[in-house]
């Protein structure tokens, strides 16, 4: 008799384990994931993975590390980016550090400016967002420009004083600008601005 309880129990019971294993095993760690998904992931934690790498030995070997940044992403965390919205907004999955240097790109800008990515990838997009606000670039006035007249554009940006160089996981915060991830409005497909000075959370 109590056995047949017990049977009876048991897919209850393997349920319920499971869900507590999903629980503790779905969790993101930058330091866990593999370089091709590395960048632009973002952590459990709230922060964005970044890719870095490191010269070992003498023969000067490079290798790849996934880092947490301190970058806080504000209502987004656990996110591994698609593929899709990689090659919809011209990202590389191989860039190492987080960086403003694209924007200097033409190509670039089109593609992230393109409805398929600025509509549709918000993680990509909310980082630029960032990226460009800390070079004093509004990135929604920057892709009308671009959708209107693409030479124009680029001398915003150039004219900004758009610094090149990538930002590692031990960069101090006061010099990441990463405001709050600007809500998409979906009738316009264009960024609410953030406050002026959004704080970066620990």
């Amino acid at each position: 008799m109590a056995s047949l309880a017990l049977i009876k129990l048991l897919p209850l019971a393997i349920f319920l384990s499971l869900f507590f294993v999903q629980g503790s095993v779905g969790e993101i760690v930058c330091e866990e994931l593999p370089k091709e998904i590395c960048s632009f992931s973002v952590a459990s934690s709230g922060k964005r993975c970044l890719l870095e790498n490191n010269v070992k030995g003498t023969e000067g070997e490079t290798e790849y590390q996934c880092r947490t940044s301190e970058v806080v992403v504000e209502r987004m965390a656990e996110w591994i980016e698609t593929d899709k919205c990689v090659n919809a907004c011209g990202v590389d999955r191989n860039a190492v550090g987080i960086s403003s240097d694209s924007l200097l790109e033409p190509q670039f800008t089109t593609k992230l400016c393109s409805p398929a990515c600025y509509n549709s990838c918000p993680n990509i997009v909310d980082l630029y967002f960032n990226l460009a606000a800390g070079e004093g670039v509004f990135l929604p006035d920057l892709c009308e420009v671009q959708r209107s007249n693409p030479h124009r554009a680029m001398a915003e940006i150039l004219s900004s004083g758009v610094a090149p160089g990538p930002v590692s996981a031990a960069t101090p915060r006061s010099v990441l600008a990463a405001a709050a991830a600007p809500p998409l409005s979906p009738t316009s497909g264009f960024a609410v601005a953030p406050s002026a000075e959004a704080p970066i959370s620990a």
